[in-house]
């Protein structure tokens, strides 16, 4: 491998499910390093798609559609244009760049989503959802998650329906195994996964876990990680470009010292 490439030598884990990994791992790649690939979710259609397809097919009644995710971008309009399309006057919204881009992809031009932080909170901070007094509202997500988004367009007047588009699980994996693989980093993109890598491992294997720089796209992330004693937090800008850019800065620091 070429000395010259930025992350030339390093072990890189990538911890997002499996079909959310090959761009990533190709950009780490092209910059030298090595990814591992560890999906600490896994990703599945709907556990009930007969109650999506029902929620589906009354999708004219609704006046804002929020999809939560790139995943439930994917599921959710796989969903929406398996009964038709898009209704014309549904304003639609998501949370982070990934998910606008890949509304983007599926030619959808008007997005309501924030510009700089990538979260519920700024999302629901935004002009266009203040007021919303007796809209009625739709939100793509997966099973379970944050109820803060839709606790707080209710307190503003609005009409709350979930529509569960897809199912996360928590494989079972060798946390051992990870560790025999000597890797330099680990990149953990939610909260969730989060806290699944880290009940994997026993007192020994955490203490290891403390001690690996961990890359992470959000500062609740970075806030757990910090609370479970991880002591090297790399908070990151949203998507691939952003973890990317402090993988390089790191790397660059780490030949310096």
């Amino acid at each position: 491998m070429p000395p010259t490439l930025p992350l030339a030598g390093l072990k890189i884990v990538i911890t997002r499910p499996r079909e959310q990994t090959a761009q990533l791992v190709q950009r780490i790649e092209q910059a030298g390093g090595k990814a591992l690939l560890f999906p600490l979710l896994e990703i599945a259609p709907a556990a009930d798609p007969q109650k999506l397809r029902a929620i589906v097919s009354r999708l004219s009644e609704f006046d804002l559609a929020i999809f939560i995710s790139p995943n439930a971008v994917r599921y959710g309009m796989e969903a929406i244009r398996a009964e038709g399309s898009l209704p014309t006057q549904l304003k639609i919204a998501t949370i982070g760049q990934s998910s606008a881009q890949a509304l983007r992809d599926l030619e959808i031009a008007k997005i309501i989503a924030p510009q700089d932080h990538f979260d519920s909170e700024n999302l629901l901070a935004l002009p266009e959802l203040q007021s919303v007094a007796g809209w009625r509202v739709v939100i793509f997500r997966g099973n379970g998650g944050r109820e803060l988004l839709g606790e707080t367009l209710q307190s503003r007047g609005a009409a709350v329906e979930y529509a569960e588009c897809y199912q996360r699980s928590k494989p079972p994996l060798d946390s051992a195994a990870l560790i025999e693989q000597t890797p330099h980093a680990i990149i953990v993109t939610s909260s969730e996964a989060l806290g699944h890598l880290w009940n994997l491992f026993d007192e020994k294997g955490k203490s290891w876990l403390t001690g690996i720089p961990l890359f992470v796209p959000h500062k609740r992330i970075a806030e757990a990680a910090h609370h479970l004693g991880v002591r090297n937090v790399i908070e990151t800008k949203e998507g691939d470009d952003g973890l990317l850019t402090s993988l390089v800065a790191w790397a660059q620091n780490r030949k310096s010292l």
